[in-house]
């Protein structure tokens, strides 16, 4: 089974940027469409980003259009996630998630379909 790791979590004032990278190890990311999910104070999970296969395809929950950007290197077997812009409400745990390997649509998959979880990296935005 797959096994992800994030990292690049930390503390920022409001208005700066992080990166986040996710890195899979014991089987590679080629086929498995990635996502990233956050769970903020007070607040349920969310997909907050999600990327095809082959990077082609992505999407963002609303909060964050404009302000994120997912993005995968294959051949690293890692998946980022750029914040800029970043929001007092982005504080949170930040999770790099994996379905299992398959073409399908990656808009097609539900939440749990993502079924390879990292333990989170924690974002902190200070005002």
């Amino acid at each position: 089974r797959v096994q992800v790791v994030e990292s690049g979590g930390g503390s920022v004032q409001a208005g700066g940027s992080l990166r986040l990278s996710c890195t899979a190890s014991r089987h590679g990311i080629l086929s498995r469409c990635m996502a990233w999910f956050r769970r903020t104070p007070g607040n349920e999970r969310e997909r907050v980003a999600i990327i095809s296969q082959r990077g082609g395809a992505t999407a963002y929950v609303d909060s964050v259009k404009g302000r994120f950007t997912v993005s995968r290197d294959n051949a690293q077997n890692t998946v980022y996630l750029q914040m800029n812009s970043l929001k007092l409400e982005d504080t949170g745990m930040y999770y790099c998630a994996a379905t299992v390997p398959g073409w399908r649509v990656c808009s097609d998959y539900g939440d749990d379909d993502y079924v390879y979880w990292g333990q989170g990296t924690r974002v902190t935005v200070s005002s």
